[in-house]
Parts: C-alpha cells; structure tokens; sequence
C-alpha cells in the first residue's frame, strides 16, 4: 500500500463502480477554506519564537528576491520557490531542490542595512542630524532629525540581534533576543535617565507598552479583518500575557496610590519602587525558565529547519555592538533637545515621551506584527505586539529603575494616577477583547480607538518634571 495517502471527494463516488476521482491536498484545503474550517493548528507561541519565525519569513522572501534576480539575469523564469498558501497558512517549507542560496558578507550587510526600503532611506538624515547639532539648528530640527535617524538603526540592531542569535543555540539565543529586543528603549530610557529627565523615561516605557497593546494590536486585527472576516488565535498564551501585564499594573500601583493615601515620604516611595522592580525582574527570570527551559517543548515548531545565517558570527558581534553605540550617540542628542522642542512646539513632555518616543525603537516591529497578521498568521502577531509590551513591563521598566539607583538617579514607579488608570483600564479591555480566541476588524478598531483616545488625554497632560 502507498504510505502517500490521499482523501477521496465521495461527490464523485459512483454507484456503477466508477473509480472516484482524488482530490490532492491543495484542493482539500481550498475546500476547508471554503467551508470557513481552520485547517491548521495554533501554535503556543512566545515572544522568542514569534521574532524566530519573522526571521525565517524574512529568510524565504530574500531567497526568493535572490532567485528571480538570478534566473532573470539568465533570461529564465523564476517559479515561486514555495507555494504562496503556505506562506500565508504558516506552513512554509523550502523547496529541498533548490539549494539556499548563501550571500557574501558584503550582500548581507547591505540588506540588512539599505534594504527596508523607505525605512533606509531615513538613514540619510543622520549626517543632517549632526549638523543640526553642531550649526545649532534649533532644538525642533535636531529633535526630528535625530528621531527619524533612530527608525532605521532600531531595525538594524533588530537584525543583527537575529543573526547573532542564530549562531546560538535555542537557550542562549533567546537570553540574547531578550537583552536586545528592546535594546533602543533601553538606551534611550538610560540617556534620558542620566540627563535627570526622569518625566521622559517614565513616559516612554509606558507608551511603548500602550502602543503595542492597543495600536500595534489593533492594526493586527482591524488589517488582518478586513482581508479574513474571521481570524483564530492561541488564547492560552494571550491570557499568560495579559496576567504578567496586570502583574505589572500592581507593581505602578504600590508606589503611587499607596504613597498618597498612606503619606509615605520619598525615600519610602524610592524604597517601594525598587522592590517592586526587584519582583517584576524575578518574575521575568521565571518567565524565561519556562519558556527557554522547563516548558521548552511546548513552543518547539515541528518542521523548523537549521538556522540560515548570512553573516560570521564576530560579524554579527561587531555590527550589534556599532549599532548600539550609533543608538546611544544619536538618542543623547534626541534627549537633550526634548526641553527645547517641547517648549518651541508646546506640546507636552508627557506627550513626547508616551506618544513619540516609542515610535522610535517600535515602528519597524509595528509594520512587521501587521503583515504577518494579513497573512493569517495571528498567533505570530500576537507574539510580537503582546510580547514586546511583557517584556517592556517585566524587564525594562525595573531595569531603568535599578540603573538609576546604582548611577544615584531616584528613579521611581511613581507615574501620575492618570497614566497609572490608562495603563489598568487598558489591559482590563485588552483582556476583554481577548477573552473569545477569535478577532475582526471591529474589535482592531476599538482597540485603536481607545489608544487615540488616550493620546488626546496625554495632548494636554502637564505633569512638572521631577
């Protein structure tokens, strides 16, 4: 008997004896599509395997770039080097006759940091952003053209932190993925620190969270609903999300509320914060163990390949290492004009840092956590937007307040009660939409709603800097 089995369409199925006609898989699908059936299962997927699986999306799109340049250079067509369901369904698989085409280290590195397109093209304000600073062009020019020079390095750092952590294994590579993940925010949230702007720090961590809770989501389901009417995603590993985020609520709460009502002075509001960064930092370590370690099974993806790499690993070490230099170079002069652009322009320090700032590390990561949402892969999107905002909650928001106190910085959790309501109710309503592990376009635009709603309170927010 053949071990390749195939379904048989009984519509066909003839009583006088007639052979059926078979229908391949392919079709089979089409037809599970057809009938609205999820033909694929849903992955329990972590914030390190949605960034491993966009990396290897990212991986399959180049090659086939490459193919089709190559086979026209020969005057060849160039057939799709997998089927386009697959890629959408999350099913991809190289094609094993085709050899992966590996690019030298200069063609790799001029993809990864000249290859997004307009995004790249930002890079050409980064000498202009110099010059602003040097000719004392005004704090409005050297604030924009530092900020739009920061998108493209946020995205390249992002691909060399992938390309070192594929010369690793799965335990090391996510350890690395994590240190880097959020490495702009760490940066400019430790300029920003350093240069006693304790108002900016706290409100970029937090935008960085409300913007991927409810924009980067909310783009996620409204897009991805107006091309599937109805889209499925994993709720067990959203509800685990949603749980370390109001583990998180708890933590702002202790130092702010509390501080009032009980009339605690500030060094035992200092005290409280830095606890409360101490828990929120062993919770992360727990989180990385079961994730990485006890529960490493859950969240392996049968089928997953060996690691393509384009570059050497000191290759990789050195452009990680220079990008984040370059990160640290422009964010210090991105932070000390803050003062000067929010008193020339009158918008809000509250705004900047909640609004503005977040778009800087978080904009390529946006439009990534949108596209694989509009190929129907959500639990990947949900991966991405849900998992940066834990990690920013359990690892960068207590990292920032133990840094400032070994730099002697009193950085506390004491956020405004305004922004310490936005952020519960906030995850109260992610955590509704999310409760039916199913999403369309009307629960994207609540979501996004609600973010814009809140930008309008934080407009006209005044809070006196610290």
């Amino acid at each position: 008997m053949s071990s390749n089995w195939q379904p048989i369409d009984s519509s066909y199925q003839q009583n006088n004896g007639t052979p059926a006609r078979v229908v391949t898989m392919s079709e089979s699908s089409e037809k599970a599509d057809d009938a609205g059936v999820d033909s694929s299962p849903h992955e329990k997927m972590n914030f390190f395997q949605a960034v491993k699986k966009v990396q290897k999306l990212r991986r399959l799109e180049r090659q086939q770039t490459r193919h089709t340049k190559s086979a026209r250079k020969d005057g060849e067509h160039a057939p799709l080097i997998q089927d386009s369901r697959d890629l959408f369904r999350g099913t991809e698989k190289e094609d094993p006759s085709k050899p992966m085409e590996q690019p030298t280290t200069l063609e790799a590195l001029t993809e990864i940091v000249l290859g997004k397109g307009v995004i790249s093209w930002c890079l050409a304000c980064a000498p202009l952003a110099l010059v602003s600073v040097y000719f004392h062009w005004g704090a409005t020019w050297v604030f924009w053209l530092n900020f739009m020079t920061l998108i493209p390095f946020a995205s390249i750092l992002g691909d060399f932190t992938e390309e070192l952590a594929l010369h690793t294994n799965e335990t090391i590579g996510g350890l690395i993925n994590a240190s880097f993940g959020n490495a702009v925010e760490v940066v400019v949230a430790i300029n920003a620190l350093l240069a006693g702007e304790i108002r900016v720090v706290q409100g970029s961590l937090l935008g960085s969270i409300f913007s991927n809770l409810l924009l980067v989501l909310g783009c996620c389901f409204f897009f991805g609903g107006l091309k599937h009417k109805e889209q499925k995603f994993n709720a067990t590993s959203a509800t685990a999300n949603m749980g370390l985020l109001a583990l998180s609520s708890i933590a702002l709460a202790l130092p702010t509320p509390f501080a009032q009502y009980y009339n605690l002075h500030d060094s035992e509001v200092l005290l409280v914060s830095r606890l409360a960064a101490v828990f929120l930092l062993f919770m992360y370590a727990q989180l990385l163990v079961f994730q990485l370690h006890t529960h490493a099974d859950i969240f392996e993806n049968d089928g997953d390949d060996a690691p393509f790499t384009r570059i050497t690993m000191p290759v990789a070490l050195v452009g990680l290492l220079t990008t984040t230099l370059l990160v640290a170079f422009f964010s210090d002069f991105l932070v000390e004009s803050i003062d000067g652009f929010t008193e020339a322009s009158g918008i809000s320090r509250t705004f900047v840092g909640i609004i503005l700032l977040p778009i800087v590390g978080n904009a390529v990561e946006h439009v990534t956590a949108v596209t694989v949402a509009m190929k129907d892969k959500m639990d990947l999107a949900m991966g991405i937007a849900l998992g940066s905002s834990t990690q920013i909650s359990l690892l960068v928001v207590p990292l920032t307040v133990l840094v400032g106190w070994i730099v002697g910085v009193d950085m506390t959790l004491n956020f405004p009660h305004f922004e310490i309501i936005m952020y519960v109710l906030s995850i109260l309503t992610v955590s509704i939409v999310l409760a039916n592990p199913t999403c369309n376009w009307l629960e994207g635009s609540l979501l996004i709603t609600t973010y814009f709603m809140i930008a309008v309170g934080f407009w006209f927010e005044k809070i006196k800097n610290y």
